[in-house]
């Protein structure tokens, strides 16, 4: 089963410095239909224009990963934590019994786009942590690099839940494939480009809710950047 998301049915809100799009119900988007897949959460894919961002907020109870496009996205936190994320960066927030941070475009010209995803942790109120790796091109060019995973395991940054996440950079005419565990489920999210998954057309923020697929098939028309989530059932 492949139920498709396009990208211009989900939630979208335009703030003038943040141009967000929401996979799933968030802030004032909700769809009842739309509250996750297992225990992915959010996908929310943000552009802020240059020198904006998120002031200090709090989170509690979420493994939230960032995954900049374009740009440059600094944080900083309330673990002491301060750092400017890249395109090829992944950062993993566990905000557990709770953490604040903030959010801002680290630079005053251009803007940054970057996505922003939530997984709920296998267990709450744990000691909130933070973690960031980067994950040269070369790595994701016509394969799936494990980016994030429960177990830390291929360098991955680590998730406080049986999930992995994995990136891919699909060249034109290039194919690759993922074997789905039997009694796991799968999320595909489409960052940029055109492509097809067993045989259907995806383009850019296409997304794809998958279960009951033993073999996930993806070909690029064009280049085409996608993720791909291995989730409990």
């Amino acid at each position: 089963m492949i139920i498709l998301r396009p990208h211009d049915q989900r939630g979208h809100a335009d703030h003038g410095w943040l141009n967000s799009w929401h996979s799933f119900s968030f802030a004032d988007y909700y769809d009842p239909q739309e509250m996750g897949w297992s225990e992915l959460r959010v996908i929310n894919d943000d552009s802020v224009a240059p020198g904006a961002g998120f002031p200090t907020h709090g989170h509690q109870d979420m493994e939230i990963v960032s995954y900049v496009l374009e740009g440059a996205l600094e944080h900083k936190d309330s673990l002491g934590n301060g750092s400017v994320i890249r395109p090829g960066d992944v950062q993993r927030m566990s905000a557990g019994r709770g953490i604040r941070h903030s959010e801002f475009n680290a630079s005053d010209a251009a803007p940054v786009h970057f996505l922003q995803i939530w997984i709920q942790p296998a267990q709450r109120g744990i000691e909130p942590g933070y973690e960031q790796k980067y994950f040269a091109s070369e790595e994701k060019r016509d394969r799936l690099r494990l980016l994030a995973s429960g177990d830390g395991r291929d360098g991955s940054v680590t998730l406080h839940q049986d999930a992995s996440l994995y990136a891919g950079v699909i060249s034109p005419g290039a194919s690759l494939a993922f074997d789905l565990p039997a009694g796991r489920k799968a999320y595909v999210h489409l960052a940029r480009g055109k492509m097809r998954l067993n045989g259907q057309a995806m383009a850019t923020g296409d997304g794809a809710k998958i279960a009951d697929e033993p073999r996930l098939e993806f070909v690029g028309e064009g280049e085409a950047e996608v993720l791909v989530f291995d989730l409990p059932a």
